[in-house]
């Protein structure tokens, strides 16, 4: 006995092997897969497979398409927790705080020291106050602490310097823990692991579910990355709905990925245009009086760093 049932509100709910209605005593449970239909038990779900199997993978797929495909609200770098304004693509335009795992954009970095240079006062944290660690050992010290008390930033960070002393094994470990607990870019620097096969063996099943990942969680930049896995494939329109949700994170790379496609006919003139208008949208928000005199200081002191070389 098979029944199809209709999830409305009210309707009677019935496993779609056996036909029970569900109840006090029978507790029905959805297909993780496709949530189409319930069973009263695993042999009920097991019995119906070979029916349920082609509509299941079909609405599964459309799941992870709902989810994949839609545009993140922001990107994953969040908000600076001091001007509350969106932080930069740029990375160089933010600082990491080991002392309390923030990132803060470089205005209420340089506010801060101004504030405390006029003041004649320590050197601390712009967000906990705490004051600055003097040394490099100070800041892992710091940073370790962050690291053990499961802060998943923190632990992105340490994999992130592991990395660059060439150390792959180990950022491997710290960022397989940072993306355990829902970190966004430790998901997208596994992905580059298993994409060269560093600290790893080479894995694209593997690199593909941290860019999808990644991208779900609102990196422009494992978004792109899906945009161009795509292209490769020829599967234009999904390249195309990739580069378009990266574009209007402030992705300049996937901009231009959706001009390209505009020009050879992939892009309508209406996506385009939606696409420059997001962009141009997510680049204005990061900007401020206040970052763009720190640009400018940042300018001042690497201009005096040259001529005292």
């Amino acid at each position: 006995m098979s029944a199809a049932v209709k999830e409305d509100g009210d309707t009677m709910l019935l496993c779609a092997s056996c036909g029970i209605a569900g109840g006090d005593d029978i507790n029905l449970k959805k297909c993780t897969a496709c949530h189409l239909v319930k069973y009263c038990s695993v042999k009920c779900q097991r019995d119906h497979r070979p029916q349920h199997k082609r509509a299941c993978k079909k609405r599964a797929v459309e799941i992870h398409d709902e989810i994949l495909f839609k545009q993140p609200e922001s990107s994953h770098r969040g908000d600076c927790p001091i001007c509350c304004l969106p932080l930069s693509m740029d990375p160089s335009e933010s600082i990491f705080m080991t002392c309390c795992s923030k990132y803060i954009c470089d205005g209420c970095d340089i506010a801060n020291i101004k504030r405390e240079h006029e003041g004649k006062l320590q050197h601390s944290c712009p967000f906990c106050r705490k004051a600055a660690p003097k040394t490099d050992e100070e800041c892992i010290e710091e940073l370790m602490k962050r690291v053990e008390a499961n802060d998943p930033l923190a632990m992105c960070f340490m994999g992130t310097e592991r990395c660059n002393e060439g150390d792959y094994k180990s950022a491997f470990e710290y960022w397989t823990k940072a993306a355990a607990l829902g970190d966004v870019q430790a998901h997208f620097h596994l992905s580059t692991l298993y994409y060269d096969g560093q600290g790893v063996e080479k894995d694209e099943k593997k690199e593909l579910h941290h860019l999808e990942e990644a991208a779900i969680g609102g990196s422009p930049h494992a978004r792109h990355n899906l945009g161009c896995l795509e292209g490769r494939l020829g599967r234009m329109d999904r390249a195309a709905k990739h580069w378009i949700i990266a574009a209007k994170l402030g992705c300049d790379e996937s901009l231009e990925s959706v001009k390209d496609l505009y020009k050879n006919g992939y892009v309508s003139r209406e996506d385009f245009a939606a696409a420059l208008r997001g962009h141009q949208a997510a680049v204005d928000a990061t900007k401020s009086p206040q970052r763009e005199a720190a640009v400018e200081c940042r300018k001042l002191l690497a201009e005096r760093e040259r001529r005292d070389v």
